[in-house]
């Protein structure tokens, strides 16, 4: 059986048209051609399609309910052909993005619609993971982009563009005892169970540890769950503080004594120099920088 994507069209075409002679106008073809595709169409189906008694031909049952599944059949044969030109020109297989879990409240969805609507046939994969591992996963290659804080030491691969700042502040549960004080020291805060966010990979320290003591979760979620159980202090996105009002009846924002309670980072979008980037990678990065240039 070797049926191709012009037959189906033609058996569409006539199912809809009503007859070879209108379905050959509409697709500037001579009568004779569309009969013969007919014709062997039904021999590599071994079926008849059309009854050909009188001035029309007439679909059979198999013909009705093959011609159900030929327009989608034949919209994925576009797609296929469209996805398959668009790897040759250079898209990539897949996209995987990584956002640190800090991020996850923030509108990195907007990116993802951009490129959906650029790149419909690409498969994006994200993830979530706290800062050392997404640098990780960029160095190795299972993630192609990155959105995450701004590093203080920057790796000798990386590239990257600022995309908005972005605040942390030091909270604890309004039962904790830090919260108890008007202010807290540093000796206080470094006497206290910390909850951090922190690689999985325990040989690598937090970037925003204080406390002698900590528990390590790879998300800020988890965190903030252990923080309003009172189980420790910790530092979570402002903004996720300021989009649950449940949120700020619950937790106290820290007034530390000893340096500023508030951290500002800048968000960044990150890549390697070392990993070739498709596409849809360098369509977002451009776009972005596109943007910058506008403000």
């Amino acid at each position: 059986m070797n049926i191709n994507q012009e037959q189906l069209l033609i058996f569409k075409t006539v199912i809809e048209a009503g007859s070879f002679s209108a379905a050959a106008r509409k697709l500037s073809k001579v009568p004779s051609a569309i009969s013969m595709s007919i014709s062997n169409l039904e021999i590599d189906l071994n079926l008849q399609l059309f009854n050909r008694v009188g001035r029309e031909p007439i679909p059979t049952e198999a013909a009705k309910v093959l011609y159900q599944k030929t327009e989608n059949l034949l919209i994925e044969m576009n797609q296929w052909k469209q996805h398959a030109k668009s790897l040759s020109q250079g898209l990539e297989a897949e996209l995987n993005i990584v956002i640190v879990s800090e991020l996850l409240h923030t509108e990195w969805t907007e990116y993802i619609v951009l490129l959906e609507s650029q790149f419909p046939e690409l498969q994006i994969n994200i993830f979530s993971a706290p800062q050392e591992d997404a640098m990780e996963m960029l160095l190795n290659n299972s993630a192609q982009l990155a959105l995450m804080f701004e590093r203080e030491q920057l790796n000798s691969s990386e590239q990257f563009i600022e995309l908005k700042a972005e605040t942390l502040i030091p909270v604890a549960s309004i039962h904790h005892e830090l919260s108890q004080y008007e202010q807290v020291n540093y000796d206080q805060i470094m006497q206290s169970r910390q909850i951090v966010v922190a690689s999985r990979d325990r040989n690598i320290k937090p970037e925003l540890l204080f406390s002698t003591q900590s528990w390590r979760t790879d998300n800020h979620h988890s965190a903030c769950s252990l923080i309003l159980r009172g189980l420790g202090w910790g530092v979570l996105p402002l903004d996720m503080i300021h989009e649950n009002p449940t949120l700020k009846e619950k937790l106290k924002i820290l007034n530390i004594l000893d340096f500023t309670p508030t951290f500002e980072y800048f968000v960044d979008l990150v890549w390697s120099r070392e990993n070739e980037l498709g596409m849809a990678a360098l369509f977002l990065i451009n776009h972005i920088k596109n943007k910058r240039k506008i403000k």
